[in-house]
């Protein structure tokens, strides 16, 4: 961490804050979470602490990385008037660039999610480009899945397969308690030989695979991602979008915690006096969205998607279905999130078997309408 600081990165990473895990900056390592461990359902995220000395035992809470390459706000430009003509000016970029600690698979893949989707060639985001630029990962695997997890059946895993400088993965076994690193580029290993750190040994990478394994063996879920979007086909007029619709708060609660979703609108603010104190400004900003807000669909003066059950509809099937068409990717990695963090307990999992018509189990708790979270 030091030395990626040293190297002119900004080190961000995950913390404990108000009893969730956040992804703040770093000064040290002592910043991480120890002997911490999450659980998690719909509608329904603990912290417990143990005395195990774990750094990596938690799964990840409602923040994503998304929220350093895509703000939830930012500025876009501002337009000043000065001398009878105007000038247009653009923020500053940022003065270092990004080192994340401890992104899991399905973030990591997530990432690529957006960068496939905001970075086309046809219409990138200068934006989102510089701020992505040369950002160092240092992923880790996922040893303890949650309750809502499901990256195997997203493609994903519990252990990084891509997209990443540095792995690390937290062994706990009769050797003792460990990270073993392994490098995923030139500068991860540049990075690694200049700490010095002893040589993984044989028996190190089995029990690091062991612990990808013994985490893939124990996911709860299983559904067919691949096969959604043929599955999904054929499923507007599914009865279950009305009981969902039933149970949905439409609070967007889903799309604010998700890695990839990318929706965002643009409003200009322009000062309503022009006393001569100042010049006058417009400034235009960018912020996220959701399918879930009315207005979101509004064309002409009127919503297209007026119900709660259409907008449901958009986002399950834009997620797992039409994504895949759109940008040649699934839009949904896995992690979880937007049942964990869905007031009404809604499972993403549950809903996308029924409407494809595979088995379930029974219907999660926490899913009547107005239940706590």
């Amino acid at each position: 961490m030091q030395a990626l600081a040293a190297d002119g990165y900004r080190v961000v990473g995950p913390v404990e804050r108000d009893g969730v895990i956040a992804y703040a900056d770093l000064g040290s390592g002592d910043d991480l979470p120890t002997s911490v461990t999450v659980e998690q359902s719909p509608g329904r995220w603990r912290l417990h602490h143990d005395d195990s000395g774990h750094r990596f035992g938690w799964t990840p809470g409602a923040d994503s990385w998304k929220q350093f390459v895509y703000p939830a706000h930012q500025e876009v430009l501002r337009i000043r008037r000065t001398d009878g003509s105007f000038v247009v000016t653009s923020p500053p970029p940022a003065a270092q660039p990004l080192a994340f600690i401890g992104a899991r698979d399905c973030e990591v893949r997530a990432m690529a999610v957006l960068d496939r989707v905001v970075l086309d060639p046809l219409h990138p985001d200068p934006r989102y480009a510089q701020r992505r630029d040369g950002v160092f990962v240092v992923a880790v695997t996922c040893g303890v899945p949650a309750a809502t997890c499901w990256c195997t059946s997203m493609g994903g895993g519990p252990q990084p397969a891509a997209g990443f400088d540095v792995r690390l993965t937290e062994v706990h076994d009769a050797v003792g308690h460990r990270l073993v690193a392994e490098a995923g580029s030139d500068r991860g290993a540049e990075l690694l030989l200049r700490l010095e750190m002893g040589a993984a040994t044989t028996d190190d990478l089995a029990a690091a695979n062991g612990v990808a394994r013994a985490a893939a063996d124990g996911m709860p879920r299983r559904l067919d991602g691949a096969a959604l979007p043929a599955l999904l086909q054929g499923t507007d007029h599914h009865p279950n979008w009305e009981a969902v619709a039933e149970r949905c708060l439409s609070c967007g609660n889903c799309t604010m915690v998700c890695p990839t979703c990318f929706c965002s609108t643009f409003s200009d603010h322009t000062g309503l006096t022009d006393d001569g104190s100042a010049p006058i400004e417009t400034v235009r900003e960018q912020d996220w969205a959701s399918c879930f807000q009315l207005d979101h669909s509004t064309l002409g003066g009127h919503a297209v998607r007026a119900t709660t059950k259409a907008r449901y509809r958009q986002w399950l099937t834009h997620k797992l279905q039409t994504w895949t068409a759109q940008f040649g990717t699934t839009g949904c990695v896995g992690c979880g999130r937007c049942t964990t963090w869905c007031p009404a307990g809604i499972d993403i999992v549950h809903e996308a078997a029924v409407l494809a018509g595979l088995p379930t189990a029974a219907q999660p708790p926490n899913s009547q309408k107005g239940s706590s979270a």
